[in-house]
């Protein structure tokens, strides 16, 4: 970890500062304010003395920080540096979702606190329970790692958001979390909009495939708090075998509607043999041996449902679909010098039209 007094440079500037005063002259502002921090947990009687830091996880949007303090550790969790897109990144709601769903018996981690002043860091931010596990990338920990291993992650990644999609959400605080009603076509044309808001080039196909999602919308089949971003690597496994998942994470894009698109989304993005990669394939090592293919994570979800997956090449398109459209945003912001040294948003001018080209191939799928 990184000690009280540090400070880390990014390609865009510095990334963490010890004091408030340090902050203000800095082209960018920091990401990590540590005196500001400190005097958040002191209200909050979270450790006591100096904050040590460590930046964890591989999200491409928010901002996720280990702390250690006095003893304790706990993980801070913010957006990017603004300007934000409107409505993105509301870590208070993300927050909330997960105060509401530990109940349920969902995993997830424990809300210690949540930041609404956006003077302490510029943006809210929320504290949650550091959990001890591992995320699957692009390496699988020893004890994950055998065929049997391989297996059993499959079919816990699947369970659990079948156990996701069982919860009530008819009534009490989860019924406000979002309307069903038209969940589908309000995702056509709310990203059909923001292409226009966060492109700066012109690709016909995001335009012929918002025509063709928005005429072939398909009944939905039910109601379900739907995460909007369900991959393995937005869950946190126990370290130790047999595979279980310790925690559900990433809740910022959740909410109701047609439990579907979740598994239309994690079809689309599961990485397997033959299925060459896109910036949505953020878990390569699925693609070796003793892991499923992504038409058997389909068959255990139909099987725990009783669902019609006919209409699934129809999720698959608009999962990729949607995904070159807030991309395509990542991509703008680093064009304008938002996200300089960002080699994830660079590939991105190639990326997006490569999104663009599976979403075509599963519309075509799906027309057939």
């Amino acid at each position: 970890m990184s000690a009280v007094i540090a400070t880390c440079a990014e390609p865009d500037g510095v990334e963490v500062v010890q004091r408030h005063e340090d902050a203000v002259s800095l082209p960018h502002p920091p990401l990590l304010v540590l005196d500001s921090v400190a005097a958040f947990l002191d209200t909050h009687d979270l450790g006591e003395g100096p904050v040590e830091w460590q930046r964890i996880g591989d999200g491409q949007s928010n901002v996720t920080y280990l702390l250690r303090r006095g003893g304790i550790e706990m993980v801070l969790r913010r957006g990017p540096r603004p300007p934000l897109p409107r409505s993105a990144h509301d870590m208070v709601r993300e927050a909330r979702i997960q105060q509401l769903l530990r109940p349920e018996g969902v995993p997830v981690p424990e809300i210690l606190a949540v930041c609404e002043d956006e003077s302490v860091l510029g943006v809210p931010f929320y504290l949650m329970e550091a959990l001890d596990g591992e995320v699957l990338t692009d390496r699988v920990p020893d004890a994950l790692n055998a065929s049997v291993e391989r297996a059993a992650t499959c079919r816990a990644l699947v369970d659990t958001l079948l156990r996701l999609h069982a919860i009530d959400v008819a009534g009490g605080e989860l019924a406000r979390l979002g309307r069903p009603e038209g969940y589908l076509e309000r995702q056509v044309r709310r990203f059909a909009g923001l292409w226009e808001v966060n492109s700066r080039r012109s690709l016909p196909e995001v335009g012929a495939l918002a025509g063709w999602l928005g005429s072939r919308v398909p009944r939905t089949q039910g109601t379900a708090l739907v995460h909007g971003d369900y991959r393995l690597g937005n869950l946190m496994l126990h370290r130790n075998a047999p595979a279980r998942v310790l925690a559900v994470l990433d809740w910022e894009m959740a909410t109701l509607g047609d439990p579907l698109a979740d598994l239309g989304y994690l079809t689309a993005s599961w990485s397997e043999p033959g299925v060459a990669a896109t910036p949505l394939h953020l878990t390569p090592v699925t693609a070796g041996r003793g892991y499923v293919a992504s038409a058997e994570l389909a068959e255990r979800y139909a099987a725990g449902t009783g669902l019609d997956l006919t209409p699934l090449p129809w999720y698959q398109a608009l999962a990729l679909w949607k995904a070159a459209i807030f991309c395509e945003a990542m991509y703008t912001r680093w064009l304008a010098g938002e996200r300089p040294g960002d080699d994830y948003a660079a590939g991105l001018g190639s990326g997006v039209p490569l999104l663009l080209e599976r979403a075509q191939a599963y519309a075509d799928l799906a027309s057939r």
